[in-house]
C-alpha cells in the first residue's frame, strides 16, 4: 500500500499530466505534440469558439505558444484520428485496436446498432456515396437530386454517418473553416497497419485502458480512472491489476475511497506550473476529482442561462504551482484584437498580488499567442479583477 499525502497526491496527479517540467523555449513542432499526448493519451474536442477551440488549451498550457496546426497537420499525417473515447477525443493512433471492443459491441452504441438493423438500405447507400464521391459532411447528403422515394431526410443520413463513424467503417477529421466533421471510408483516413492490427478482447483492452488512465493521472480512485474512457465494471479488472503488480493500491489522505497508482508514477518534491486550463482539460474535466485534488469546485455554466451563472460563460481555471488558485472567464475579441477578461476570480486565501502577477503574463502570453495584438482588457467582474487590473496599468 503506497501511502500519500494530499500535497503528494496534487504532485503525482501533475507530473503525469505533464506539468512536471519547463515549457520549450525554442521552436514547437510535432515531437512536442507527441511529448503532450505521452502524458494525456487524447485531447477532448469541443466546438466552443469563444475564446479558441478547446482542443487548442491543453497544448497552450503545457507548451505555451505553438503552432496552432499541430493537431490537423498531426491529423493529415496519419498520427492522430477522431473517436468517441471520453468524449469526442483527438486520439494517437496506434491506440485504435484497443478501441474495437467499443466498434463492435458498446452499449452506448446500442440503440444506433438497432437504427442500423432495421434501415440496412440506407447503411449500404450512405457506403456506397462514400465509396464513389469520397469525403462529406453530413449536409451533403441533401445536397444530390436522387429519384423519388430514395432520399432520407438529414436526420436520418447523421444518424448513418455517425453510426458508421463508432463503428470504425468510417472515419473522419474536421473541416478547418467550420469544424464540421468530414466523413470518409476509414481505409482512406486511418493507416493500413494499424487498420488491420489485431483488436484486444474486451477484457484485455479494457485492462490496458485502466493502466494507461493511471498513468495519465499518477494516482486515482476506481471512478477516477474508470472515468478517463468512459469506462464500465471495472472492479474485477482493477483487482486482477493490482494481482499483476500493473497498478499499486493506494491511500491520499483526505480521500474517502481506495486508490491506485502507476507503478511508475513519480512523486515530485515541488511543481512549478503556471497555466489556464480548459474546461476539458483532464485535470478538471472530472468535478469530483478536482475537488478531492484541488478542493475546487468547478462547473461549466456554458449551457447556464446568464442571470444563473456564478463565474461566467467560458471560466478556465488558473493553475499556479501546485494549486488551482483562481478562475477568469474569457473571451477573443478578435474584430478588436483583445483579449477580454470578463470575470476574474480568486480561490480563499490566496496571495492576490502573486496570483494576478503570474495570471497577467499568462493572460498576455495568450493574447499574443492568439493574434490579439490589442492585448488584455480587465473588466471590473469577481475579486481578483482589481488586482489583475492593476498589474497590466
Amino acid at each position: 500500500m503506497v501511502e500519500l499525502s494530499a500535497s503528494q497526491a496534487r504532485r503525482v496527479a501533475l507530473h503525469a499530466q505533464g506539468f512536471g517540467s519547463k515549457r520549450p523555449t525554442g521552436r514547437v513542432d510535432r515531437r512536442h505534440l507527441r511529448k503532450v499526448l505521452d502524458h494525456l493519451g487524447l485531447i477532448q474536442i469541443d466546438s466552443v469558439n469563444v475564446l479558441v477551440r478547446s482542443q487548442e488549451l491543453p497544448l497552450f498550457a503545457r507548451l505555451g505558444a505553438h503552432p496552432r496546426d499541430l493537431i490537423p497537420k498531426a491529423t493529415a499525417a496519419g498520427e492522430l484520428f477522431e473517436y468517441w473515447v471520453h468524449e469526442a477525443c483527438h486520439v494517437p493512433v496506434e491506440q485504435r485496436p484497443l478501441y474495437g471492443w467499443m466498434m463492435e459491441a458498446h452499449p452506448r452504441w446500442q440503440k444506433m446498432r438497432e437504427f442500423a438493423a432495421e434501415r440496412p438500405e440506407l447503411i449500404s447507400s450512405v457506403l456506397d456515396r462514400l465509396q464513389s464521391d469520397g469525403p462529406l459532411v453530413a449536409s451533403d447528403l441533401e445536397m444530390r437530386d436522387r429519384p423519388k422515394g430514395q432520399w432520407w431526410d438529414w436526420d436520418d443520413g447523421k444518424y448513418a454517418l455517425e453510426h458508421l463513424f463508432r463503428t470504425g467503417e468510417v472515419a473522419a477529421v474536421r473541416r478547418p473553416n467550420d469544424f464540421a466533421r468530414m466523413y470518409d471510408l476509414a481505409e482512406r483516413v486511418i493507416p493500413a497497419e494499424v487498420l488491420n492490427a489485431p483488436r484486444p478482447t474486451e477484457h484485455d483492452a479494457k485492462k490496458e485502458l485502466l493502466v494507461m488512465a493511471a498513468k495519465y493521472h499518477g494516482v486515482g480512485t476506481a471512478a477516477d480512472l474508470t472515468d478517463y474512457h468512459r469506462l464500465a465494471h471495472t472492479r474485477t479488472l482493477l483487482a486482477e491489476l493490482v494481482e499483476e503488480g500493473r497498478l499499486l493500491s493506494a491511500s491520499v489522505d483526505g480521500w474517502t475511497k481506495p486508490a491506485y497508482m502507476h507503478p511508475d508514477a513519480r512523486v515530485p518534491r515541488w511543481i512549478r506550473a503556471r497555466a489556464l486550463l480548459s474546461p476539458f482539460d483532464p485535470v478538471v474535466w472530472f468535478r469530483d476529482r478536482a475537488e478531492r485534488l484541488f478542493g475546487f469546485h468547478y462547473r461549466i455554466e456554458i449551457y447556464v442561462p446568464q442571470p444563473k451563472r456564478i463565474y461566467g460563460y467560458y471560466v478556465l481555471p488558473f493553475l499556479l504551482g501546485e494549486e488551482l488558485v483562481g478562475r477568469v472567464d474569457l473571451k477573443a475579441d478578435r474584430k478588436a484584437g483583445r483579449l477580454l477578461v470578463q470575470g476574474a476570480f480568486g480561490e480563499p486565501g490566496i496571495d492576490e498580488a502573486y496570483v494576478s502577477s503570474e495570471l497577467r503574463a499568462e493572460l498576455d502570453l495568450m493574447a499574443t499567442w492568439l493574434g490579439l495584438e490589442a492585448g488584455v482588457e480587465v473588466m471590473a467582474n469577481g475579486d481578483l479583477a482589481p488586482a489583475l487590473a492593476r498589474t497590466g496599468s
